[in-house]
């Protein structure tokens, strides 16, 4: 048990990527933390339409893999489909990535990969 805590005993943070309404209101609600200098990194990304999909693969491997932090990480679920690989491949326990719905898209279960992976589980 004490080598499990010891996995996620620094973890304190949520991280977001998601579009500006999303990070926003995550923001305001207090989760925004930017860590110290030289090399000061946000725990958030806003994605639009411009955004390329290299840039959001490159905050996910960040925020899952570089930061040791992260507890959890948010993501909106009409961004994760433009990674959905990445996200699919993704199999650790911490950070548990949690896709979200946003104001223009609503929440899909059939694309979540997290219920994919409770439905074979149970042999659906």
């Amino acid at each position: 048990m004490a080598a499990g805590a010891v996995a996620y005993k620094d973890r304190q943070f949520l991280a977001v990527i998601g579009d500006e309404d999303s990070v926003t209101g995550l923001l305001l609600a207090g989760i925004g933390h930017v860590t110290g200098p030289p090399d000061s990194q946000r725990n958030f990304l806003v994605v639009d339409a411009k955004t390329e999909n290299s840039t959001i693969e490159n905050a996910f491997q960040n925020f899952t893999q570089e930061r040791n932090d992260i507890a959890v990480l948010l993501i909106n679920q009409h961004i994760a489909e433009r990674i959905r690989h990445v996200i699919d491949s993704y199999s650790e326990a911490f950070p548990a990535v949690l896709e979200i719905p946003s104001k223009d898209h609503p929440y899909d279960p059939e694309k979540d990969s997290v219920l994919k992976r409770v439905r074979r589980l149970f042999g659906e």
